[in-house]
């Protein structure tokens, strides 16, 4: 599992150095390939290739015209790219989505289970603060036993 916070630095040239811990266990689990995306443009997610394949397969259960399908192919699509970690732990990320979710310099890199999630530093923090952990997210986790 893909987890924690890891504050980590994208170059001049838009590659980020994924963080030591989880580019061992994506090393490990599922290889160097992934595909690099958002859905909003906020911020940047990581996929090793085999999840989202697992994702692909599940959308192509859908009906081709069905609109939510084809909302979410539009945007990871059009923010989207297949990335090849290089032999230093690198990953580029492409202009566009580097642009659209500000992440030049220092970043925020996020364990998301399966997936993990770059945010510039202060949009995240404004993220959290705009939408609160509030008591209904407690009971919603409390009914899974969390």
């Amino acid at each position: 599992m893909l987890r924690g916070n890891y504050t980590a630095r994208i170059d001049v040239k838009g590659r980020l150095k994924l963080p030591t811990s989880f580019r061992r266990l994506i090393e490990e689990k599922f290889g160097s390939e992934f595909y690099i995306t958002s859905l909003t443009g906020d911020y940047v997610r990581i996929y090793p290739l085999p999840e989202w394949e697992s994702i692909e397969q599940r959308l192509s259960l859908l009906n081709s015209m069905d609109p939510a399908r084809r909302k979410f192919l539009d945007r990871a699509n059009y923010y989207g790219q297949q990335a090849t970690m290089d032999g230093q732990g690198r990953v580029l990320i492409h202009p566009l989505l580097r642009k659209s979710a500000e992440v030049i310099g220092d970043v925020a890199v996020m364990g998301y289970l399966n997936y993990l999630e770059v945010w510039e530093l202060d949009k995240f923090k404004a993220r959290m603060i705009a939408d609160p952990y509030t008591e209904e997210d407690e009971a919603t986790m409390a009914r899974l036993g969390i």
